[in-house]
């Protein structure tokens, strides 16, 4: 095999969300609002994600829990919210890469 015909090694980040959970998780314009403003890879509280996502403060914590049960988000302390950072671009670009997709948030609506 020469050179040209090798395909480019492409390391995935560990662990890989469910595929399935993580397509159903997507499904929502509502949480595609939340990880566009998660993937800056600050961390954002409920109210600041209600806010972001156009939506209120109960109807977020219940698409947050559908994110994190996805393993697309991670709860810290004082009940924070962020992307795991192995899944945040290292280039600082709003892009989330969970193994199974390249989301691009600059793109999302």
């Amino acid at each position: 095999m020469n050179a040209t015909s090798e395909s480019p090694k492409v390391t995935l980040p560990s662990p890989l969300p469910d595929s399935d959970k993580m397509v159903k998780a997507l499904g929502s314009p509502v949480r595609w609002k939340m990880l566009k403003e998660l993937s800056s890879g600050e961390p954002r509280t409920i109210g600041e994600l209600a806010s972001a996502a156009g939506c209120n403060y109960d109807n977020a914590g219940r698409h947050l829990i559908v994110l994190r049960k996805a393993g697309l988000v991670v709860q810290g302390r004082g009940r924070l919210y962020q992307i795991p950072k192995q899944y945040l671009s290292a280039t600082g670009q709003p892009h989330v890469d969970y193994g199974h997709c390249l989301l691009r948030m600059d793109a999302a609506g």
